[in-house]
């Protein structure tokens, strides 16, 4: 069993990109994939003189990321890149320096808007941060979920199309995570 650690960069209850990890989620277990889902909206902004007595949410969060075998970033568009809750997110995570929750984990990336581009800027800007914290991005097969309003019902993912896409991508995750880290 694969255990993945997914968040949202959205904190909308009913965000497309929330509904598209809850299908992530859905989806994986008949894979043998486990996706435990984090809400990163209690994590406070960052400061860097809080790295010292780090709040209880920032070092479960830390905690979490290190135990799990890889991790899914499920990300809005937010003024063609990433949201500020999910960019403040891994500002934690990758800190204090030499204590880099994100060090060597494999990550999937997938996003959805209403827009026709489907996240594509907001994925290309975190795969650069999560070149820098030295995490290594799975790069096929992307999920960029396009007009998003057409392919969820009630906050589910209807569009079979993307729901392959999803399988597809979560799948190669955990070929991915075995290959980097076998054993």
């Amino acid at each position: 069993m694969t255990r993945v650690l997914g968040f949202a960069g959205s904190l909308r209850q009913d965000s497309y990109n929330r509904a598209l990890l809850r299908a992530a989620r859905e989806l994986a277990a008949a894979d043998g994939i486990e996706i435990e889902i984090f809400e990163i909206g209690g994590i406070p902004p960052y400061n860097q003189d809080d790295e010292g007595d780090m709040l209880a949410v920032v070092r479960d969060f830390k905690s979490r990321i290190e135990q799990a075998d890889a991790l899914l970033l499920v990300t809005p568009e937010f003024n063609y890149s990433v949201s500020g809750v999910l960019k403040n997110a891994i500002d934690w995570a990758s800190r204090p320096y030499g204590a880099n929750s994100f060090e060597e984990k494999p990550v999937a990336i997938m996003g959805a808007t209403i827009g026709t581009l489907g996240t594509a800027r907001a994925q290309y800007h975190l795969r650069q941060m999560l070149v820098y914290v030295n995490a290594y991005p799975l790069n096929r097969p992307e999920v960029m979920v396009s007009s998003a309003a057409d392919k969820f019902r009630d906050g589910e993912l209807v569009d079979a199309h993307t729901r392959q896409k999803v399988r597809e991508q979560l799948v190669a995750l955990t070929a991915w995570a075995k290959r980097l880290h076998p054993g």
